[in-house]
């Protein structure tokens, strides 16, 4: 039993350190970045998207947002949740008729040097969908999630 626990707590202090590098291994420049376009966030946390692409998820004006930047430090995305209540009438429509028989899993506002867009997951039993659509209601993508495979989940 104590060994279990042993080897609990070494994981978690492992754990715990690994994830504190990520926000030691941003580069100054993405942080200079993100701090002058987010200067009111706070609780940042840092994870590294991929090799070319930095991912800082942390609260801002009461709601939850995740912003990438390039290794560069330009701005990529920002995006954050919103409540259906938020959502303008025309978005509401489009989403209405393409979701018909659909619960809305996820709903969230991304915004990239294109534009704004809402963007949600909706699911029927095991199908999921995610959709994009602009802020004047015109749907730009509906695309079929992937089903995880049994297998793969044991």
């Amino acid at each position: 039993m104590k060994t279990k626990i042993l080897i609990l707590v070494s994981s978690l202090l492992i754990s715990i350190s690994a994830w504190g590098q990520n926000g030691k291994d941003v580069p100054a420049n993405v942080k200079s970045s993100f701090s002058q376009k987010f200067s009111r966030a706070s609780g940042v946390k840092w994870s590294k998207e991929n090799d070319k692409e930095w991912e800082a998820e942390f609260k801002m004006d009461g709601k939850e947002y995740s912003a990438n930047f390039d290794n560069a430090g330009t701005w990529l995305e920002t995006e954050y949740e919103v409540a259906v209540k938020e959502i303008p009438s025309a978005v509401k429509a489009t989403l209405d008729k393409e979701s018909m028989g659909f619960k809305i899993e996820e709903s969230a506002l991304s915004e990239t040097k294109n534009g704004k867009a809402f963007e949600f997951v909706i699911s029927k039993g095991e199908t999921e969908f995610e959709l994009s659509i602009d802020t004047n209601g015109k749907l730009l993508s509906k695309e079929q999630l992937k089903e995880e495979d049994e297998d793969d989940e044991k």
